[in-house]
């Protein structure tokens, strides 16, 4: 399998949009209601995308050892899920997601049970999903991957810039509110911005959940 930077990126793109579905469907069963899942417009979680194209390109020599795959697979996934939520609570002041009512959990950032399927999801991704993504991949003429490559990539960045904008704005709104009860900020944070432009209207949506810190 060829992996050029091309094709990392489409890959990148592809599982990201993968993750954003899994949640999105998640929310329907558990909500019963579409949420536009994660912070940008786009329908794609990063954390996703990212997770994976490490996997590939460093988990792939464990290939030949499923334990050792399973487990390398669950250590790398929860590496990312710890850090992104560290970064964006350092970032915006905010707790996005809190596993710290289910049991045996790191920071409330990560948690056993979304470990072990992160391990499951790894095992199939190597040994069945990305040979046969990368089978379609390797059949698309050179200029052509470049050309919907580089499309994606327009587009994402350009999403990257407006989803940040609105992120500074939460952030900026959050700033505005001086409480010390941490349930009090967010319900305030949430109401002010709920008034706002559809953005951080989605980015609530996305994250009923958020905590502000």
């Amino acid at each position: 399998m060829k992996y050029d930077l091309r094709v990392l990126f489409l890959l990148f793109i592809i599982y990201s949009f993968i993750g954003w579905s899994i949640e999105v469907v998640e929310g329907l069963i558990k909500e019963r209601k579409f949420s536009n899942r994660g912070f940008l417009l786009g329908p794609y979680c990063p954390v996703y995308g990212c997770g994976v194209i490490s996997m590939i390109l460093f988990l792939t020599k464990y290939t030949n050892d499923i334990v050792t795959l399973f487990i390398m697979c669950i250590i790398l996934f929860s590496v990312w899920e710890y850090t992104t939520s560290f970064l964006m609570e350092k970032l915006f002041n905010a707790r996005w997601w809190d596993y710290t009512r289910y049991k045996f959990n790191i920071n409330g950032r990560i948690c056993l049970e979304t470990m072990i399927p992160f391990g499951l999801a790894g095992l199939l991704v190597m040994y069945i999903v990305n040979p046969f993504i990368m089978q379609i991949i390797n059949n698309i003429p050179s200029l052509l991957l470049t050309i919907i490559s580089f499309t994606l990539f327009i587009l994402f960045m350009i999403d990257i810039f407006i989803s940040t904008e609105a992120m500074i704005k939460i952030k900026g709104t959050i700033k505005k509110v001086k409480k010390d009860n941490t349930e009090e900020i967010t319900k305030r944070v949430k109401e002010l911005i709920m008034e706002k432009s559809y953005l951080r209207k989605r980015i609530i949506k996305a994250f009923p959940k958020l905590k502000i810190k």
